[in-house]
């Protein structure tokens, strides 16, 4: 089986990686990372400009046209150079569910808008009490005339203090752990009764609580079938998995690589570090677990370009060789670097804890683990 990447994949690449190379040193995110906004906006109108927000939407709305594979060249290097504008947020997510959801007067309103980085979004779906049971909802949507009335509250929302819409998943009907009874809706994140309370997080995001009081919404403001949304959400939570899963394996190909650099010029004792068999056989390991990871990785993109309903067994093993992977690939770098590898100064910790993040968003390893094991035995 061919793995190569198609000519326009490899392009793409590229255009990432003399982007990260040549304008997003460490020094540059670290001061994006530092500011009122903790993203660039310049960045984000040049990712439009080059056409990498367009890469998962169809070219009838003035997309790429392009697929899941197409979807992981972008995540991939974005990871190698710890990008913290919303690509994520805003064009997996809530792309995807205006992709996925809408109706066709939606999808012409909203993925253009997308495309042009005319528009930062988020999807609200965390709360206090549903961890990675994204059915467990109290969010509230109630019908009032022919629009509705949104109280609730969603936490640790990605993009959620730079979004200028939000889709809120809310339940429209049924108890709160009922998978039926749960809707989309698009919501303006300045409309009246929808407050933010902004935080970073330990890898450099920033996120947002949000809290809606009486938030009224027009009819059109349903992406989607009424109560029927889950199976959306499940649908894009498969495709964010492997989105993540590929930004990981970018991060753990430059803690490998920068680990491997720094053993041949960290000297002890009058002799390289690297030389000692010991540690060779550490940095070994760990190339095999990014090989690993990467592997798996081309399995589920495989698998899930074929027939994404087919793919779920496969996403889930993905996610727990990720969590069990990427432990071990930053613990040996922060390791092999000595004390500054956990120093803020240096790049080695901030990688680390990217990797943290990606392996409690949408389920960590032991939520998968169980997922998959419910998923070989139904089958």
């Amino acid at each position: 089986m061919n793995f190569d990447f198609s000519e326009e994949q490899q392009m793409v690449r590229d255009s990432i990686a003399r982007f990260v190379q040549d304008d997003y040193d460490w020094d540059t995110r670290k001061a994006i990372v530092a500011s009122d906004h903790g993203i660039s906006r310049d960045n984000w109108k040049l990712f439009a400009e080059l056409g990498w927000l367009s890469i998962p939407f169809a070219e009838e709305h003035g997309g790429f046209g392009g697929n899941i594979v197409d979807l992981s060249v972008v995540m991939e290097e974005l990871g190698k150079g710890l990008v913290v504008e919303p690509f994520f947020p805003t064009v997996v997510l809530f792309g995807g569910l205006v992709k996925r959801a809408g109706s066709e007067a939606q999808r012409a309103e909203w993925l253009p808008r997308i495309i042009g980085g005319e528009v930062l979004g988020a999807f609200a779906y965390v709360e206090r009490q549903s961890r990675f049971a994204l059915h467990d909802c109290q969010t509230t949507a109630t019908r009032s005339g022919d629009g509705f009335v949104l109280n609730g509250e969603k936490v640790v929302v990605f993009n959620g203090e730079q979004a200028d819409h939000l889709v809120v998943l809310a339940r429209t009907s049924g108890e709160q752990s009922d998978r039926d009874g749960l809707s989309l809706l698009m919501v303006d994140a300045n409309a009246p009764g929808v407050d933010k309370m902004s935080y970073a997080m330990m890898d450099g995001q920033r996120v947002a609580n949000i809290t809606f009081s009486d938030v009224a919404l027009s009819a059109d403001a349903l992406l989607g079938e009424e109560g029927g949304a889950l199976p959306v959400v499940d649908a894009l939570t498969d495709e964010a998995i492997i989105a993540l899963a590929a930004e990981a394996v970018g991060i753990m190909a430059v803690l490998n690589a920068k680990t491997l650099e720094y053993t041949k010029t960290r000297e002890q004792f009058g002799t390289a570090i690297g030389s000692y068999q010991a540690l060779q056989h550490r940095m070994v390991d760990t190339m095999m677990a990014y090989e690993q990871s990467k592997s798996l990785l081309f399995k589920a993109l495989c698998e899930y370009k074929q027939d994404p309903a087919k793919a779920a067994e496969t996403i889930h093993a993905l996610k727990v060789l990720i969590d069990r992977n990427g432990k071990h690939i930053f613990g040996e770098a922060i390791q092999l670097h000595g004390g500054m590898g956990m120093t803020d100064e240096l790049d080695i910790g901030h990688y680390a804890k990217r990797l943290m993040m990606i392996n409690t968003t949408f389920g960590d390893g032991t939520y998968h683990r169980n997922r998959f094991i419910e998923t070989a035995f139904a089958a």
